[in-house]
């Protein structure tokens, strides 16, 4: 225990522990046994609402498995009705704002009925224990109001940042309905490609810093510190109107030449919008600037193309006339 008096100790202070570790530990209608370690008189934590938390996960023999406090990244959790014994819930409508417990899970019941997936470092009979400190509760209300308010202030932030980039690199591009800016650097006259075609395709992607998160030619990849080992190098395939590359890619190849070479700057709402993607390598609400040539078209299966509106197509039968016999 020596190892869980220190952290209490640095997380709550010796004289909290010291006053309250004497309450010992109760037991959930689940079988988790809990201590909390402060008794603040705020509002208990209510079903559906948001709470932040830092935690520390470890065994009951004191190994450390994960501890928020020292990523500072606390969890968020929806309060929702109990699932499983581990996943807290009985645990937090007894807590309030500010207020630090103790868990301990039952690692039988974690693992019954899949006793494989079982880790030696939780022997039967062990348990998984939490250390827990509330940090932030709001009701499901607040927390759609501030989420909210944080998306609109990231499109406007992103829509600035986009015009600075462009002012300060003095460029002129060409933006289509659906806000995609392009700039052809280099035309061509050979044909443009069709839904079906495959749009062979070499690039470079990077943020609005000029931060390069991926591309196709080892030469960049070295430069910009991401080469990857193993990886080919070499222009990629696209099958135009498969969606499997993202809406700004797919709008913007169709309007180049095979043999053209152009400049991309795609708002997020056309890249990786409000997830982002590469673990943080593109952010949320980012606008993504690629420089890229299509190298070769290569013919595809192309949908026949519909008849316009309103315009009847018909064919005429051939029809056989036959003589009567006298």
């Amino acid at each position: 225990m020596k190892n869980i008096f220190y952290l209490l100790t640095a997380l709550f202070g010796v004289a909290t522990l010291t006053a309250r570790a004497q309450n010992g530990m109760q037991t959930t209608p689940a079988g988790a046994q809990y201590q909390i370690f402060t008794h603040n008189t705020g509002e208990k934590i209510k079903l559906n609402d948001i709470v932040y938390f830092n935690y520390i996960q470890m065994t009951d023999k004191d190994s450390v498995l994960y501890s928020s406090f020292k990523t500072g990244k606390p969890q968020p959790a929806q309060i929702r009705p109990s699932q499983n014994v581990a996943d807290l819930m009985d645990i937090f409508p007894l807590l309030t704002l500010n207020d630090s417990a103790m868990v301990k899970v039952p690692t039988d019941s974690i693992f019954k009925g899949h006793e494989e997936a079982r880790p030696p470092f939780f022997p039967k009979g062990s348990k998984l224990v939490f250390i827990l400190k509330i940090i932030k509760v709001q009701s499901l209300q607040e927390a759609m109001a501030e989420r909210t308010a944080a998306i609109e202030k990231m499109k406007s932030q992103e829509a600035t940042e986009t015009n600075t980039y462009i002012t300060a690199n003095k460029l002129s591009p060409v933006t289509t309905a659906s806000g995609l800016k392009y700039i052809v650097t280099k035309a061509s006259a050979l044909r443009k490609p069709l839904n079906g075609d495959t749009v062979m395709v070499n690039y470079t992607g990077y943020l609005l810093n000029g931060q390069v998160f991926d591309t196709s030619i080892q030469s960049n990849a070295k430069a910009a510190g991401v080469e990857q080992p193993g990886r080919p190098y070499e222009p990629i395939p696209v099958v135009l109107g498969s969606h499997g590359v993202i809406p700004g890619w797919e709008e913007g190849l169709a309007l180049l030449n095979e043999g053209a070479k152009a400049k991309f700057i795609i708002p997020s709402k056309l890249g990786y919008g409000e997830q982002g993607m590469g673990n943080g390598a593109i952010p949320p609400y980012a606008t993504l600037v690629f420089d890229l040539e299509v190298v070769k078209v290569k013919p595809g299966k192309h949908a026949p193309v519909a008849a316009k509106p309103g315009i009847k197509h018909t064919l005429k039968k051939k029809t056989t006339v036959s003589k009567k016999k006298n």
